[in-house]
């Protein structure tokens, strides 16, 4: 059986990997997982089954009595979804889990695209965890509406502005544009520390693969800093990365940041500009959204 932590847009989550022993063919996938892995009761592994954490043979599964074949290959994800979701099983716990999701803002609507400003905690696509209640799931399943595609992503705990592709071609416009860089984003965090002066561009690879961030204060409140940071390359949890190796980091970060005193609501980063050539059009759009109201009311108070 292989263990392993992955780090989806959210938070970490454990990936465990095993293959069915002659001796298990016939359980139900349910009593499977509860029985290969240690610390995991029945309940726990249905639930992770009916939000959608469990493949089989590489295909999602949410069928608990589902019967399995030896040889079969059992890939469970545990991590924040399950943590998240009503503890109950059934229809009326799943519908309970989406009532209790934050409400989104569409900033714009065309036959190409839609603009969306994504609040805090709520996911922009499906994890290997689950597969609903997701921005692009929910913009889906709205009425009258049909598939979106993931252009890119924000974090669970970041704030603002998204762009999801309707059509194919726009989808590989919009792809491309992000692969080159060629737009104009911009986020608005609050960072530890008192950070002067013009301004500083943040050059450090991610990953491996170059990483540029601008890195621009606003005004220094005390002990904490507001600032713009405009992103010329897209990685991964960029400017979180670029603000913490700069001495600076967001505040409320857990994971890059050292917590230092500052108690904001939760993390103070909001994509407040996105700019880009409409994949229909041709022309120049850009959107812009400020601080929402939780962040907004925190920073007064400072």
């Amino acid at each position: 059986m292989a263990r392993e932590t992955t780090p989806p847009t959210g938070a970490s989550a454990e990936r465990i990997r095993f293959e069915v022993d002659v001796n298990e063919a016939g359980l139900r996938l349910d009593q499977l997982l509860a029985r290969r892995v240690a610390g995991l009761s029945r309940r726990k592994a249905r639930l992770a089954i009916e939000i959608g954490g469990v493949f089989v043979d590489r295909a999602r599964v949410k069928v608990l009595g589902r019967r399995v074949r030896s040889g079969q290959s059992i890939e469970l994800h545990l991590g924040g979804a399950v943590e998240r979701a009503t503890p109950s099983l059934g229809r009326a716990a799943r519908a309970r889990d989406e009532a209790a999701l934050p409400s989104f803002e569409i900033v714009h609507e065309d036959d190409d695209l839609v603009v969306v400003d994504k609040p805090s905690g709520l996911l922009t696509a499906p994890t290997p965890e689950s597969d609903r209640n997701n921005l692009a799931d929910l913009l889906a399943r709205r009425d009258g509406a049909s598939r979106v595609w993931v252009v890119h992503r924000l974090d669970l705990e970041t704030s603002g502005l998204l762009v999801f592709a309707k059509k194919p071609d726009a989808n590989r416009a919009l792809a491309e544009r992000f692969r080159t860089h060629d737009l104009d984003r911009e986020y608005l965090a609050v960072v530890e520390g008192a950070l002067e002066g013009r301004g500083r561009r943040v050059d450090r690879p991610i990953a491996g693969k170059e990483a540029r961030t601008e890195v621009s204060p606003i005004h220094v409140a005390g002990q904490v800093t507001l600032v713009r940071a405009r992103l010329e390359t897209g990685r991964t949890h960029q400017v979180r990365i670029h603000l913490a190796s700069a001495g600076h980091p967001v505040c409320g970060d857990h994971r890059y940041g050292e917590g230092r005193g500052s108690r904001p609501p939760r993390l103070a980063l909001h994509a407040t500009r996105l700019g880009f050539v409409h994949p229909g059009t041709g022309e120049a759009v850009r959107f812009e959204r400020p601080w929402p109201r939780d962040l907004a009311e925190w920073i007064a108070s400072l």
